[in-house]
């Protein structure tokens, strides 16, 4: 395997689980928490329905075992401050980080966060790979030394990293690469937008060759062999973000020609305003690249196979919790950090507010409190994972979170939610997503709603009719109320 290819992460130690949520629980009743985090994974995952061909079974296996949020969304469309808010509890309006120029912990100095509370709580952290957007060894030091006690040090994607690090007219693909054979992806050109990203092909290689499947191994001897004190492991694969490439036996499952595309919709942008509009093009040229050199279904293939190469490594993951001494007492959760569009609303990639770029698989199995099988359809945010975790597992409250704990839902999948669920695209531009309904207001007025019982594809903008007037207010209500000022890198 050529060397560049040994891409990333680490892994995640799982978690004890509570028999119950205790207020205060002694040392010995801490659960452990195995915190497993993909990346650019939409809701394209059995368990929700998302594409009818797609294959996950270790997805569905943890979702057999808990409770599926199938209303869950992120707090960002992009992964910086997708990934800040879900480690923070903030929100990009109160953090001010609404992109992935910033360096989060520079930019914030003291703010607490999930591994950092478990550390100063007594637990053993460890984490590696994509957990934060900026991974071990990128000669930031902070982001990662002083929350983790054990870090696997690796390149996520070692391509990418190696073009970045040099002048990209010195750069020099490998024998063979890009694999997509796309000519101005090899001339490292625009477009595409990212070239050293924008590839896509099976790789020869078994599972644990691939940088992601080192992570996971590294984090299979911790879960197998466990500290004798409670953990907190964050596990960040980096499948399915681009380069769509995983093992050869992935893509034989998804013959390209064969596969479903998603529903889309001629014209389906015109009933939306300005702000909406110059989101759906942004990095529209992608789009036409794949269409002109005719790899559309080629990169439906790949990014199915990346989801099932991911799913695998979340089911070898699971294997070792379950078989090592700390299976009965481990949390497990499991989210993205956004999703994806594959020419919905004229779109290729993330950063819209539209539900295809929103909506995420989150699954939290916590023993003796959550029922099997459950599924839970009020609307969660990845901000509710720090205080969930919190009352979880007993540690002390931290003053100033956005999020609200999820423990009243996954004992009850019924329980009504206090409020809908917030996403952030860049300044002032938020879309809040309630239990049935989805309203747009971006930083210039302009406005979208969608009701989802009708419309789960989002086609009829209703924000027009005067009929819906109350429906705006009342979703509108739970705009931020102010946003904070865009922290600077």
């Amino acid at each position: 395997m050529h060397p560049l290819f040994k891409t990333l992460i680490l892994l995640l130690p799982t978690v004890a689980a509570c028999t119950a949520i205790a207020a205060n629980p002694g040392p010995q009743d801490h659960p452990n928490v195995l915190m497993i985090i993909v990346d650019d994974m939409n809701d394209w995952v059995n368990a929700l329905k998302g594409h009818p061909q797609v294959k996950t079974p270790h997805i569905d296996r943890l979702a057999a075992r808990g409770m599926l949020f199938s209303n869950a969304h992120v707090m960002a469309p992009v992964c910086n401050p997708s990934r800040v808010a879900a480690m923070t509890g903030l929100n990009p309006s109160t953090s001010g980080i609404y992109d992935n120029s910033v360096h989060w912990h520079e930019a914030l100095p003291g703010v607490v966060t999930i591994p950092g509370h478990f550390k100063a709580n007594g637990y053993h952290v460890v984490g590696g790979g994509k957990v934060h957007h900026h991974t071990p060894g990128n000669n930031r030091p902070g982001d990662w030394d002083s929350y983790f006690d054990q870090v696997f040090d690796s390149h996520y994607q070692s391509i990418s990293h190696e073009i970045g690090s040099k002048d990209v007219k010195d750069f020099q693909w490998p024998e063979g690469f890009p694999l997509n054979q796309i000519p101005e992806v090899r001339a490292l050109g625009k477009p595409p937008a990212n070239a050293n990203e924008f590839d896509w092909g099976p790789w020869d290689a078994a599972d644990e060759e691939m940088g992601d499947g080192q992570m996971v191994e590294w984090a299979v001897d911790i879960l197998q062999q466990p500290p004798d004190k409670p953990f907190f492991l964050a596990a960040g694969i980096y499948r399915p973000h681009l380069p769509w490439y995983a093992p050869r036996k992935y893509f034989d499952m998804y013959p390209a020609g064969s596969i479903q595309p998603p529903p889309i919709k001629e014209n389906d942008l015109d009933d939306i305003p300005e702000g909406g509009l110059q989101m759906a093009a942004d990095r529209r040229e992608d789009l036409e690249l794949v269409r002109r050199h005719g790899q559309y279904q080629n990169i439906l293939q790949a990014y199915l196979a990346n989801i099932t190469y991911a799913d695998a490594l979340i089911g070898r993951l699971l294997d070792a919790l379950d078989s090592g001494p700390a299976g009965d007492n481990t949390i497990v959760i499991l989210w993205s950090d956004h999703g994806w569009h594959f020419g919905e609303k004229e779109h290729l990639h993330k950063f819209t507010l539209w539900e295809r770029c929103t909506r995420i698989p989150m699954i939290i199995a916590a023993p003796g409190t959550t029922r099997p099988a459950s599924i839970c359809s009020q609307p969660a945010n990845t901000v509710d994972l720090f205080p969930t975790l919190i009352e979880l597992c007993g540690l002390p409250s931290v003053r100033g979170l956005d999020g609200i704990s999820l423990g009243p839902q996954l004992r009850d999948a019924a329980t009504a939610r206090e409020r809908p669920a917030l996403t952030t695209h860049k300044f002032n531009n938020h879309t809040v997503r309630s239990e049935h309904w989805r309203y747009i207001r971006y930083a210039d007025g302009g406005e979208e709603l969608y009701d989802h019982r009708s419309d789960p594809n989002e086609w009829d903008n209703l924000a027009g009719d005067a009929a819906f007037d109350g429906v705006k207010r009342e979703l509108a209500s739970w705009l931020p109320k102010t946003n904070a000022k865009p922290k600077k890198r």
